[in-house]
């Protein structure tokens, strides 16, 4: 590796540098993706730069770009590109944030116009050092969104916003159709894969978003290969039906610098439909469960079908309490 890679590796994990490298090993030919170069992945990585916006599928070294990007699918995220934790899983630059960007909302609503998206994913670094951790923010920009793009449906994938009173009420307010925070992995890893976390503040903040408004729909994604074990993954999906969780993606965790936490072990496909199959046992009414499964991929065909799957619910409720008035009054 060249000095100058070596030296922006350093400014963007600047807090990895003294670890030892850890290679995860040669990938699976299931989970190996080609270089995006189309002139749709160009065109949407233009579009994005000349408007000052930052898209997670950049920041996070997302190995479904050259095939979102070149359908015009991009997953913003908002409030600049770097996060003020340190998660060992992560590829997001670390460090202080610079302040708020107040032409950000309009300037990605002109974005989602411009690319006449169906459905938008609105994702964020951490930022620890705002009193809301940037709630307001996030109203901000899906205001701006419907404004301009009033038949977009929105997708939103937050962070904690740990220990600032408010932020989840601020943001479920503004009534994003979808409500996505990622528990990324089983309680006993999180010392190691998420630190600046709690996984039972997790949980609170998507059983809250229910309380709010039961019609906005929730979402959360798990990495596998990081050392969990089935019956913890079990566990996860128990919690997250409690907390009336409709979507749960899982997909395999890949290494994105040496200085990462290393892969475990790939999972494999077969593994990969069995989590699936036990998933949609315990009553999701969405999963999507496969190496390269992400937040959001695939994200705006997975919410038709998620709003599928919500009527088709309801639809058998109703049907299941007219036979049994039926039942009843046949008994009279």
């Amino acid at each position: 590796m060249s000095t100058a890679r070596n030296e922006a590796k350093a400014l963007r994990h600047p807090e990895k540098q003294k670890r030892p490298d850890r290679p995860s090993g040669r990938k699976p030919s299931w989970i190996r993706v080609k270089a995006p170069t189309s002139k749709g992945y160009q065109e949407t990585r233009e579009l994005a730069r000349g408007l000052n916006l930052h898209t997670v599928c950049e920041e996070a070294a997302c190995p479904n770009i050259g095939e979102c990007w070149q359908k015009k699918h991009a997953s913003f995220m908002i409030m600049g590109d770097t996060c003020t934790r340190a998660c060992s899983f992560c590829n997001v630059k670390t460090g202080m944030p610079n302040a708020l960007d107040p032409f950000e909302p309009e300037n990605l609503a002109m974005a989602v116009a411009d690319m006449q998206l169906k459905h938008v994913v609105i994702t964020s670094v951490d930022r620890d050092d705002l009193a809301d951790g940037g709630a307001a923010h996030f109203a901000r920009v899906i205001e701006a969104i419907r404004y301009k793009s009033p038949e977009t449906t929105i997708e939103i994938l937050t962070p904690d916003f740990r220990d600032k009173p408010g932020a989840v009420e601020i943001v479920a307010k503004a009534r994003p159709d979808v409500f996505n925070h990622n528990l990324e992995t089983v309680p006993r890893l999180y010392t190691n894969i998420r630190p600046g976390a709690r996984y039972y503040q997790s949980l609170r903040i998507l059983d809250r978003v229910k309380q709010i408004d039961p019609t906005i729909f929730t979402k959360s994604g798990l990495m596998v290969g990081l050392g969990e074990e089935r019956k913890e993954l079990a566990q996860v999906m128990d919690d997250l039906r409690v907390a009336d969780v409709d979507f749960l993606t899982i997909g395999q965790y890949l290494q994105p610098t040496l200085k990462h936490e290393p892969v475990h072990r790939f999972v494999t496909p077969d593994e990969f439909d069995e989590y699936a199959s036990m998933a949609r046992g315990k009553g999701f009414l969405m999963v999507s469960a496969t190496p390269l499964t992400r937040s959001s991929y695939h994200a705006d065909r997975d919410f038709e079908q998620l709003r599928e799957a919500r009527e088709k619910k309801l639809a058998a409720a109703e049907e299941a309490k007219a036979k049994a008035a039926r039942a009843e009054v046949a008994a009279q």
